[in-house]
């Protein structure tokens, strides 16, 4: 499909935000800039900074902010945002510039051709971003990816990616429950069993280092795993 016809306005974006003061006011002026946008969803997490001052200054009609009345973390934010989109299809974008709005076209393409119901931007097949992470931060996505995928039957490169586009009607049978970064292997599992069709394409990928803000420690390594293992098993 030519990514110049792909029809405008049918994706939601759901941004979950927590002391994102420095970067949301660039990431939503490149997410806004993509024709295929038809909502943002931005879910302040009780930050403490001017992360909600910057949002509320923008007047686009797409955006629509939402807040958690406490730190509630990532999982809850995006499960509030899902519960809202009202589009076709829907993205989740983190707050800080790692991913790259651009690349929305790339998975999009894939859904409306009706080759997938759900797409993975991948930060490891054919990545094209700077390889700025720590190299056991790396180590940890590919072992939770290989353990993701021995519980789920799938043959992914990247269960833990950010960007995970799916069609509206998969995101809102999810039903997430956790609270923090363990909504990756989560949704990578309920999807799994919901028998969705899963494609990867590849994606730009600029790692931030601990110092700028990045959030991910070992602990939550050690929660994915877990999660993938309860996930496997739970009821939908």
């Amino acid at each position: 499909m030519n990514m110049n016809s792909l029809p405008g306005k049918c994706l939601s974006v759901v941004i979950p935000c927590y002391n994102e003061g420095e970067t949301i006011f660039q990431i939503l002026e490149e997410v806004l800039a993509q024709d295929s946008v038809g909502e943002v969803i931005l879910v302040d997490d009780y930050s403490k900074d001017n992360c909600v001052e910057i949002i509320s200054s923008f007047t686009d009609s797409r955006i629509t902010l939402l807040k958690n009345s406490q730190n509630l973390g990532k999982g809850a934010s995006v499960a509030l945002g899902i519960k809202s989109a009202t589009k076709t299809y829907l993205v989740i974008q983190d707050a800080d510039l790692e991913y790259s709005p651009a690349d929305y076209s790339k998975l999009l393409a894939l859904l409306i051709s009706d080759q997938a119901d759900v797409v993975y931007g991948s930060r490891f097949i054919n990545s094209q971003g700077q390889e700025t992470d720590r190299a056991w931060h790396k180590l940890g996505n590919f072992f939770l990816t290989k353990a993701s995928n021995l519980f789920t039957g799938l043959d992914l490169t990247d269960m833990e990616t950010c960007y995970k586009m799916i069609k509206l009607d998969f995101a809102k049978k999810l039903n997430i429950q956790e609270k923090r970064f363990g909504i990756e292997p989560e949704i990578t599992a309920k999807l799994a069993r919901m028998g969705a069709r899963i494609v990867e394409v590849p994606i730009s990928y600029t790692a931030r280092p601990y110092s700028q803000g990045k959030k991910i420690t070992w602990r939550d390594g050690f929660a994915a795993l877990y999660c993938i293992i309860k996930y496997r098993f739970a009821r939908l």
